[in-house]
């Protein structure tokens, strides 16, 4: 392979398309809480002064969805009629129905046995194809560049609410470039950018001196650049209007920011705001698990799983994989393996990764994938050895 760039981005927690995901989350998160059977599709659209939460959702809980909006803004950051948009004086409309009962027939009609316990005939909620991917490059075993725009989205979060940069506002973005070589591994940064948004005291001089103090060198490792590495900080030279009142936002719009960064492949359903039946979400973190086990147990360098679904059946109706040229064993064997030692119907992924729980807030931001430090069970690579026992 010749020499080669791969670029990736992420958005801080106060992007308007971000706000829209942690709502969904959080309101998710209340409702599993409450009542771990709740059946939640909930969509989040939100503009200037304005927070619009639809969708459906059936449940025997009692959720104060209004207070649950206004307290996952505040905790982004948006807390003050400066900022443009805040937590307690922006309108919230709230237009809520039932899960559509023509879809509940897929889903529940295996639900319970004739004694009345949790039957493992759940149909899939949806059709669709979800991809996992997991490749070596990196402990997190996530493409480096994605990695490493999350990282900077991070540090850009942390000097804001630790007070190290008092004037920055919680809208920003990252970007990375990263370069390959003829191994296809990476070597070197080509580019960084940061777009943050900020008050309207501060000089660009001195954001740029502090951004490139306080956040990109305290990130990228200073092997990974050189003296052609480019910077790019706040290109436009103001970004003083950002979050809501610059943009509106709306769940689902970052969903190659919330798995690989453009690196695999993505089926095209969003995560945030749907519960553990909705395979796009279940059978993503899923196909995750599966290919990292797999680069875990040194089969391949790098790996993508793709499983397919058709509403109201129990089993995938299709697995693939694609290690690039880079497997141990042949694609085939591990289609066999992953089929003798993964469950990989709805019901066994929800009972597998104890999916019936209040942490979807806490993905809903800077990746579904790689976070370990939050301990997901889709993270966790232990199923190696009985991988490499089916060899």
């Amino acid at each position: 392979m010749e020499k080669r760039l791969f670029t990736s981005e992420s958005v801080t927690e106060g992007h308007p398309d971000k706000i829209c995901d942690q709502i969904a989350d959080a309101i998710l998160d209340e409702y599993m809480k409450k009542d771990v059977n709740s059946k939640v599709a909930c969509e989040v659209a939100i503009t200037t002064d304005f927070v619009l939460i639809m969708g459906e959702i059936t449940s025997n809980a009692k959720v104060n969805i209004d207070k649950i909006v206004r307290d996952t803004i505040r905790d982004i950051g948006y807390d003050n009629v400066e900022y443009g948009f805040d937590c307690d004086n922006c309108n919230v409309i709230i237009n809520i129905d039932e899960q559509s009962t023509d879809i509940a027939l897929g889903v529940d009609k295996y639900k319970l046995d004739k004694v009345n316990k949790s039957s493992d005939l759940i149909g899939a909620g949806d059709q669709g194809m979800m991809f996992g991917y997991a490749t070596d490059e990196t402990s997190e075993m996530m493409p480096y560049p994605i990695y490493l725009a999350h990282k900077l989205t991070k540090r850009l979060t942390e000097v804001r609410k630790n007070g190290i940069l008092k004037y920055l506002r919680p809208d920003g973005k990252s970007q990375v470039t990263v370069e390959y070589d003829s191994d296809d591994k990476p070597v070197r940064i080509e580019a960084v950018v940061i777009s943050t948004q900020h008050n309207s005291e501060i000089s660009q001089e001195q954001l740029h001196k502090d951004i490139r103090k306080y956040v990109i060198d305290s990130t990228i490792p200073p092997n990974m650049v050189d003296s052609k590495t480019k910077y790019y900080i706040n290109p436009t030279g103001r970004f003083v209007i950002g979050g809501p009142h610059g943009d509106s936002g709306l769940t689902g719009r970052k969903i190659i920011v919330d798995t690989y960064g453009g690196y695999a492949r993505h089926g095209g359903g969003a995560f945030s705001g749907k519960d553990c039946t909705k395979v796009d979400r279940s059978a993503a973190y899923m196909a995750r698990y599966v290919a990292k086990n797999i680069v875990a147990a040194r089969l391949a360098e790098k790996c993508e799983i793709q499983l397919s679904y058709a509403i109201g059946v129990t089993e995938p109706i299709s697995i693939s994989v694609n290690t690039f040229g880079t497997g141990k064993v042949s694609d085939s064997k591990l289609i066999q393996i992953i089929r003798n030692k993964f469950d990989l119907s709805p019901y066994g992924i929800i009972k597998f990764f104890d999916l019936r729980r209040p942490i979807y807030r806490q993905v809903a931001a800077y990746g579904h994938f790689g976070r370990n430090e939050l301990e997901l069970p889709w993270e966790k690579t232990d199923k190696v050895s009985e991988i490499i026992k089916e060899l």
